[in-house]
């Protein structure tokens, strides 16, 4: 006779049955029975049956998780056998052995105010033991927390959104997601290129040749006359060119997004705004044959409102999910970045007191005041040395070697958390799981096998 098989490390309360062999593998109709119905119960024993391995467990276990299958016993009745006093659930094995000791675990975990964590197998595959949970309705929080152990991920619900209407969902698909489709990927480049050409356009107008060949225009002249010469300037046929694309895309994702107001909170989307700005207001200017001063307040404006065209770099990060994958992992770190800038803080005022002091009677030094050593601190600790300041004393070098020793260590804390973070969303970011993607991956697999049966 074949050795039952047992499971260990249960709680006091819980106990299990030995295995039984058991045919039944048919979910059978909800039934519930008269002693159920009265309003309070007292607790029980629950029998188990998963795909004929017995559990046996008291039913305020599985209380504690109430909006859980096992938990809620409206949903849980639906699986009861009269004929057996069980619950058959024709389910994963494996599985449930790990989800049946995250139930046992809660009173204890909870009892000793510690969190209680649903762990995988390692014998078990992750997208088998997904399903599992999606079965029992372990929630999202638990579900996640579980994925993520692994490094996986569930599809944002909030970027999986889609307009209704046809004609908007097609578009959407079309300029929001490059991987739904070849077309979609055909409009990622051209929106790639056209973003390239921008930053092109914008860092070779600061060249010595293109800055020479802007026209000036005659206080004089008029409109049209204005426009024609800035219209024959490659560089300004160039960026008008991007222009046209740009806005073309920012309106018609506006015209098809599925909410307005997501789509301004949106920080890529407030890019291309401000990204389209600046041209539109040398355009005004123009027109208006306005000609501000060098030393006004007003061109000081329009350079940094010129410098807003840089951020159509971040327009690349929607077609790049290697940016996204790194703006997310800065984002994590932001904790370790706080740590380095406030060590970097200590460090510029412990030392450049220090080297200050050291050099404050040599005739040539380089150092009037504390502030003016910050300088020289941080290029040392970051190992750049340019050598636009450097101590002359035996004790500002000997400041300036322990500066450097220490740089190295207080740049090497925070560089293992970085790493973690962006190799964790790394991950995730390619191990996306849901009950669809994996429907179709059992599709396929089933499509497969079928062709490769004879007839």
């Amino acid at each position: 006779m074949e050795t039952p098989r047992r499971l260990c490390d249960l709680v006091d309360q819980d106990i299990v049955v030995d295995e039984q062999k058991d045919d039944t593998a048919l979910l059978l109709p909800k039934t519930t029975p008269d002693d159920y119905e009265t309003v309070q119960r007292k607790d029980r024993h629950i029998r188990l049956n998963v795909s004929g391995m017995m559990f046996e467990t008291w039913e305020s276990t599985l209380h504690q998780y109430p909006d859980t299958l096992l938990g809620d016993h409206a949903r849980r009745q639906r699986f009861y056998c009269p004929e057996t006093d069980e619950y058959f659930f024709d389910r994963h094995r494996p599985s449930f052995e790990a989800i049946f000791r995250f139930y046992q675990r809660g009173l204890k975990r909870k009892s000793q105010h510690q969190e209680n964590r649903l762990v995988r197998p390692k014998n078990v595959p992750v997208e088998i033991f997904y399903l599992e949970m999606k079965f029992f309705g372990l929630g999202s929080d638990v579900i996640k927390q579980c994925l993520e152990h692994d490094y996986y991920s569930e599809p944002d619900e909030t970027e999986v959104e889609l307009p209704e209407q046809d004609v908007q969902r097609a578009i959407w698909l079309l300029f929001d997601f490059p991987e739904s489709s070849p077309w979609a990927k055909f409009v990622g480049v051209i929106s790639i290129t056209f973003i390239m050409i921008s930053i092109a356009v914008f860092c070779a107008e600061t060249l010595p040749e293109f800055a020479q060949s802007v026209p000036e225009f005659s206080p004089n002249g008029t409109i049209s006359n204005h426009l024609s010469l800035l219209y024959n300037q490659p560089l300004f046929q160039a960026e008008t060119a991007c222009i046209i694309w740009f806005c073309f895309e920012l309106v018609i994702r506006f015209y098809a997004c599925p909410n307005k107001c997501r789509f301004w909170k949106d920080p890529l989307n407030i890019f291309d705004f401000l990204a389209i700005v600046p041209y539109f207001v040398d355009v005004v200017m123009v027109l208006a044959n306005y000609h501000p001063s060098k030393t006004s307040v007003m061109i000081t404006f329009v350079r940094l409102l010129r410098l807003f065209r840089i951020v159509r770099i971040f327009k690349l990060s929607r077609h790049v999910k290697g940016l996204r994958v790194l703006g997310k992992s800065m984002v994590d770190s932001i904790g370790p970045f706080a740590l380095l800038v406030f060590l970097i803080m200590i460090a510029m005022t412990l030392f450049g007191s220090c080297v200050y002091f050291a050099e404050l009677e040599h005739p040539e030094t380089d150092w009037e005041s504390i502030p003016a050593t910050f300088w020289w601190v941080i290029i040392t600790m970051t190992t750049v040395g340019y050598g636009d300041h450097f101590p002359l004393t035996a004790a500002g070098k000997l400041v300036g070697s322990v500066c450097v020793v220490s740089g190295i260590l207080t740049l090497a804390l925070p560089s293992p958390a970085i790493v973690a973070n962006f190799d964790k969303n790394n991950k995730m970011s390619n191990n996306v799981i849901s009950e669809e993607i994996l429907e179709k991956r059992l599709k396929l697999g089933r499509g497969r096998i079928k062709r490769k049966t004879p007839g």
